[in-house]
């Protein structure tokens, strides 16, 4: 989903409308087969690659094809708001706020994603601060786009826990922004490190409550 935007991105500048015409069927299909109807999603959705038939939910990152990895969600939320901006087609919308209503409800007091909103462990879980970025500029976005400051207000208390919390600021060592990120926790491989995608998104989030108009021509947030 967090892809899309390039197909659409090509087509305005090609002016072919077989790239958008692309994204809108993949997010059409992730819309019909990824929300659950408590707007949780899994990791991942497989089909079979030679009849197309549906398989299931599964994961790779997440704690299992029952569970919600939240940077998986935030992915969801951020990219069906886009493709609602690309669009103006409303059930993306719908589908971006039931993603965003699920994830706002699971957070912790401290503001900073569990790496999966279902593990057994959570509330009490590791971290992933890169989704915690990625769910702050979905929000800011969808606040935009709904019109509901309540959205943005979720979206500044990430983006302030993040800043106050999650940076490698005390560190000599570090060569990114953001600490605190969970690459893959079922294979013990990246636990609370950097990632560089929480190092952009926190940065584009800060950049949309600082200076929108430039990122009105960063990501262009128009709409058709």
């Amino acid at each position: 989903m967090m892809n899309l935007d390039l197909l659409a991105f090509a087509s305005r500048q090609t002016g072919d409308p077989k790239y958008l015409d692309i994204a809108v069927e993949h997010a059409k299909t992730a819309q019909r087969v990824f929300p659950r109807p408590d707007g949780s999603t899994p990791h991942v959705y497989d089909f079979d690659p030679d009849s197309g038939a549906p398989i299931g939910p599964n994961t790779v990152q997440g704690y299992s094809p029952a569970s919600c990895w939240s940077r998986g969600q935030a992915w969801g939320l951020y990219g069906f708001t886009t493709m609602y901006r690309r669009t103006g087609n409303p059930q993306f919308l719908a589908t971006a706020r039931k993603l965003a209503d699920f994830a706002v409800a699971s957070l912790t007091p401290d503001h900073v994603p569990v790496w999966d909103y279902r593990a057994p462990q959570q509330p009490h879980d590791i971290k992933d601060a890169s989704a915690g970025a990625i769910m702050a500029c979905g929000l800011l976005d969808l606040a935009q786009a709904t019109g509901r400051p309540a959205y943005r207000e979720v979206a500044l208390r990430l983006l302030t826990a993040l800043s106050e919390t999650c940076l490698t600021k005390t560190s000599t060592r570090a060569e990114a922004v953001v600490a605190r990120c969970t690459r893959h926790r079922p294979a013990e491989d990246g636990i609370e490190i950097s990632l560089p995608y929480a190092d952009y998104y926190l940065l584009e989030g800060i950049l949309r409550v600082l200076q929108p108009q430039d990122v009105d021509r960063a990501i262009d947030l128009s709409m058709p």
